[in-house]
């Protein structure tokens, strides 16, 4: 995950909307969409477009390429195998800089910015990256693997398509709201708004059966996470918090790269547990 207050954009594609996630709260403000035409799922291949360079639509960049071992599950519950390849050559990379605690973390989304997961694998000896993964819908997702390799200044942030066979039924985003309801009688409400190309303050507010919390618990070294895909073509940003109290607010710096709508997704910890909020939110 990135250590940095601004948001990185990475471009991925949006393809045909789909199943609502249980258990991540909802929440929004309007956007205008961008779309790019999707790259073949589990094709490595360099995408390239005008303008700053992105990640995330990627699946290549820098030398290095997220190698998913299969890009279809049978089902909606299994297990995620992949390994992060190093040139030409395709040697696996085992040595990784640790961003919160953990050498790589894995976001996992619906295209339809409904369904969210925010995973942390498991590497074996040999390179190779797994986790057991459950997700809501049939249908296609996009996986993003963010990580630092040793050696490097500077992470990245790589994207792939992944498929659930079956039956689903399309979704629409999620209409604008400016507090999301999340399981266990939590409400989270947005302060503030993104703005394009400009530095923008962002708090969220946590509170329980109608109570301020103030007692969030650390996760991953913070008191929130914050991650946001441009809805369009699943643009990826991700902040972290700045250094603050246990709630009730935890606030952010983002730079939207462009005017849209993005899917905001806060994971926080109380009680023992993470949680997660989602908010569609219009940077315009």
């Amino acid at each position: 995950m990135r250590t940095g207050l601004k948001i990185t954009a990475y471009a991925a594609t949006l393809a045909a909307a789909f199943g609502t996630a249980y258990g991540v709260g909802t929440g929004t403000t309007p956007i205008t969409t961008q779309e790019r035409p999707a790259p073949g799922h589990g094709a490595h291949e360099d995408v390239e477009e005008a303008g700053p360079a992105f990640g995330g639509l990627q699946i290549s960049e820098r030398g290095y390429t997220l190698d998913l071992e299969r890009d279809r599950l049978p089902g909606r519950t299994g297990t995620l195998r992949f390994t992060i390849r190093k040139d030409a050559g395709g040697a696996p990379v085992t040595s990784y800089k640790k961003e919160h605690g953990k050498e790589l973390h894995l976001i996992v989304t619906s295209r339809d910015l409904t369904a969210y997961r925010h995973l942390h694998p498991v590497r074996a000896a040999d390179g190779t990256w797994s986790t057991p993964v459950s997700l809501p819908e049939a249908g296609d997702y996009q996986v993003f693997a963010d990580f630092t390799p040793r050696g490097e200044d500077e992470g990245l942030t790589l994207g792939t398509g992944l498929g659930v066979a079956g039956r689903y039924a399309p979704a629409p985003l999620p209409a604008p709201a400016a507090t999301a309801r999340v399981a266990g009688g939590y409400e989270v409400r947005i302060e503030g708004g993104l703005e394009p190309g400009a530095a923008s303050e962002l708090t969220l507010r946590v509170s329980r059966n109608g109570r301020p919390v103030t007692d969030l618990e650390p996760y991953l070294g913070a008191y929130g996470h914050l991650v946001a895909l441009r809805s369009g073509d699943l643009a990826y940003l991700h902040v972290h918090p700045h250094d603050g109290r246990p709630g009730p607010g935890v606030s952010f710096t983002a730079t939207a790269p462009s005017a849209g709508t993005y899917r905001l997704f806060l994971d926080f910890k109380h009680d023992g547990e993470v949680r997660t909020a989602a908010f569609t939110v219009h940077a315009a």
